[in-house]
């Protein structure tokens, strides 16, 4: 941990080739800021990792970060105000705030939500009641539109995005079947998140488990993947499938895009595609904490967290997350909630 005066960062150092290492991060410490007129200081209690960081690294014109070596690493945090000169922020007070790789940082405020502990664990925030969850119920609900007993298939699915859209499915009554990457996964799915079924795409034919766990066919597909999985559920679509497209973690490790699925099935499904980009549904946010919030509280909603202590730790558990090494929503304990 950084020193009463100083601020530990990790920065960006270049572009990864491929999966992202270690290497391709930095590290140093700066003087604690001071807050001006109108902002406020927090330190930062947990930091979320999250797979979009590698396209930002190479620098995808789809997000507004932009990277430069040295520079701060991007991320999202829950963090606690030390110092206050903004009207509306008290010492205190913890928030959801864009703070970065790093132990302190400053805040005029836009963007940022209050957190109250009493509600519901303030790492929550960053997982199934943040931008994670975010995704997951929105893209369900407004694009992929489920309906009581139709076949809902999720790929990584015990996330935090497909963790939530798969429980979503669960609630309003249709059939969620999970993709995961081990056994123990698909078991998780199963008997803790309440998955009718899950099929661990490293046994063999991905396509033949999927038509056998989906006899009648794949009503909705929430994908977080891309690649290789989409091909194997394109083979089994129902008549008017709806595809929610979230992620491409396959290819965000890739220099150059992977080929595409041939997308024949689609027309003969008569299936639509849709991408889903959270920020157009940002205006559901309190919609969604309510709601999630609500099944969290009445024991009808579950998560899993993947904690690695101390900011340090950070370079490692982001390159064991695009590894597939995760399990549950990432997250990095920077500082102690209860100081």
């Amino acid at each position: 941990m950084a020193g009463a005066d100083r601020n530990q960062r990790i920065t960006f150092q270049r572009t990864p080739k491929g999966l992202p290492v270690p290497e391709d991060f930095g590290a140093d410490t700066t003087p604690i800021p001071v807050p001006g007129p109108g902002q406020f200081l927090s330190r930062t209690v947990y930091l979320s990792l999250d797979p979009y960081y590698r396209n930002v690294m190479k620098g995808s014109q789809i997000y507004a970060e932009r990277l430069s070596p040295g520079d701060v690493m991007v991320g999202e945090t829950v963090a606690r105000i030390v110092e206050s000169r903004h009207g509306e922020f008290r010492a205190g007070e913890f928030v959801r705030v864009r703070n970065g790789w790093q132990e302190y940082a400053l805040s005029t405020g836009q963007g940022v939500r209050k957190l109250d502990p009493a509600v519901a664990p303030i790492s929550t925030a960053l997982g199934v009641l943040g931008m994670p969850g975010l995704t997951g119920y929105t893209g369900l609900v407004y694009l992929g539109e489920p309906k009581p007993g139709e076949t809902v298939v999720v790929s990584a699915a015990t996330g935090p995005v497909g963790s939530t859209a798969g429980q979503v499915a669960r609630l309003v009554g249709a059939r969620a079947v999970g993709i995961a990457g081990s056994d123990e996964k698909c078991e998780y799915a199963v008997r803790e998140l309440g998955f009718a079924a899950c099929v661990n795409y490293r046994n063999g034919d991905l396509a033949a488990q999927l038509k056998e766990a989906c006899p009648t066919g794949i009503d909705v597909y929430f994908d977080n993947v891309g690649g290789d999985t989409l091909k194997a559920v394109l083979k089994n679509l129902a008549l008017h499938a709806r595809i929610v497209l979230c992620g491409m973690v396959e290819a965000y490790s890739m220099d150059t895009p992977p080929p595409g699925p041939f997308l024949g099935p689609v027309v003969g499904a008569r299936a639509t595609m849709r991408g889903l980009v959270v920020y157009d549904h940002m205006h559901r946010m309190d919609e969604m904490v309510r709601v999630v919030g609500n099944w969290i509280r009445s024991g009808q909603f579950r998560y899993r967290e993947d904690i690695t202590e101390g900011l340090a730790g950070a370079p490692e558990a982001f390159c064991r997350l695009m590894r597939g090494g995760n399990f549950g929503k990432t997250l990095v304990r920077v500082s102690d909630e209860h100081l």
